[in-house]
């Protein structure tokens, strides 16, 4: 093998590596806090910062929002198409931000598909814990807070490497 083709391969091990590693770490995490979650907090806001931070304990059977009630299956497969996807992209090399992007998308996606496989009574309909509650965005959960923080990430990588 080539000196340059060496290089590419170790990239790519790298960013693989990396991605996965930031997702197991958000899987983690957001499975911490939402065991936490269930045993402290109850449907009624635990205040954190007067009305603008809350804690409060809510299930989801839908995506972000509370839209698409019940259609946990839909979003169950589309996790597993996106993470696949995910490890699929990452056969080639990538900038760091957009390795950090990724894993932090596939730890999101990972994190709330834990819930739908071992929350429910079939497969994917599971609810989804959510218990973190700003004052002008809807109930939400480290695995969300991670893919939205993919997003911002995504947006300057791509931004820096024009």
């Amino acid at each position: 093998m080539t000196e340059a083709g060496e290089r590419r391969r170790l990239s790519v091990r790298n960013g693989y590596t990396t991605a996965v590693a930031i997702a197991a770490a958000v899987v983690v995490v957001d499975a911490l806090t939402k065991r936490w979650a269930s045993a402290t907090f109850t449907a009624e806001p635990t205040s954190v910062i007067g009305d603008f931070l809350q804690f409060r304990f809510v299930e989801n059977t839908g995506a972000a929002f509370s839209m698409f009630q019940g259609a946990g299956s839909f979003f169950g497969v589309a996790a597993i198409a996106a993470i696949c996807l995910i490890l699929w992209l990452l056969r080639r090399p990538h900038g760091t931000l957009e390795v950090v992007g990724i894993g932090l998308v596939m730890g999101g996606a990972a994190g709330n598909l834990v819930d739908r496989l071992a929350r429910g009574p079939g497969l994917f309909d599971g609810p989804v814990i959510d218990w973190i509650d700003l004052w002008f965005i809807p109930t939400f959960n480290v695995a969300d807070a991670s893919i939205t923080v993919a997003v911002v990430v995504l947006l300057i990588g791509s931004w820096v490497n024009d």
